[in-house]
């Protein structure tokens, strides 16, 4: 490979993975959610909510790649009835980060978002498919082969969004250390479930 191609590469391989970082990383429902439910559940009862993202985004990337995801929204009258649906569905996950008792409360009366809650936040997330679609689309990693360069860009984001979720469940999680205090485990609760729905409504609006 010739210098001038190889520093292409490279270029494409940093951009890509700035990229991934940034659109993955920042504030947004699957990350404000993951964060929420670490600090109204705890770190070890959100493992699943947080497996079941990961997996959801893996289908968010495999619908983004092929294009089918472009082929849904052009069909007419499509487009307001999914924002309809997934509003109700972040209001209902807002609802129960909200309303979830202090950890001091009995644990059978306790019931996090499970893993099919957090399949379904990512394949609800308009962020995730925008995200995923510009990735795929705007970066060129393997040139000599389509399908591999879609499974490279898969594997690597994978990597990085199973990573940067983490660091969101953490400091949730660590929350609920501090916040044992009904009054002020509820408010925390609260102020998650708000900008849960605040950023739902941005990534739908944007």
């Amino acid at each position: 490979m010739r210098t001038g191609e190889r520093g292409k590469r490279m270029d494409a391989w940093i951009g890509f993975l700035l990229a991934g970082l940034a659109l993955t990383g920042s504030p947004g429902p699957a990350t404000l959610g993951i964060a929420a439910t670490g600090a109204a559940f705890g770190r070890r009862r959100g493992i699943p909510f947080y497996l079941g993202i990961q997996i959801g985004m893996v289908l968010v990337m495999t619908i983004a790649a092929s294009g089918a995801a472009g082929l849904v929204l052009t069909v007419p009258g499509v487009r307001p009835v999914i924002a309809v649906a997934v509003t109700l569905y972040f209001a209902v996950l807002a609802y129960r980060i909200a309303t979830a008792p202090p950890l001091s409360a009995a644990q059978v009366d306790r019931h996090p978002p499970s893993l099919v809650a957090g399949v379904l936040l990512s394949l609800a997330n308009p962020k995730a498919y925008a995200s995923m679609a510009a990735l795929f689309s705007g970066f060129v990693l393997i040139a000599d082969s389509a399908a591999i360069d879609a499974a490279t860009k898969l594997a690597v984001l994978v990597v990085i969004i199973g990573s940067v979720d983490m660091c969101w469940l953490f400091p949730g999680a660590a929350l609920t250390r501090v916040f044992r205090d009904p009054a002020r485990n509820r408010v925390v609760n609260v102020v998650f479930a708000v900008v849960l729905v605040i950023s739902i409504l941005v990534a739908l609006v944007v």
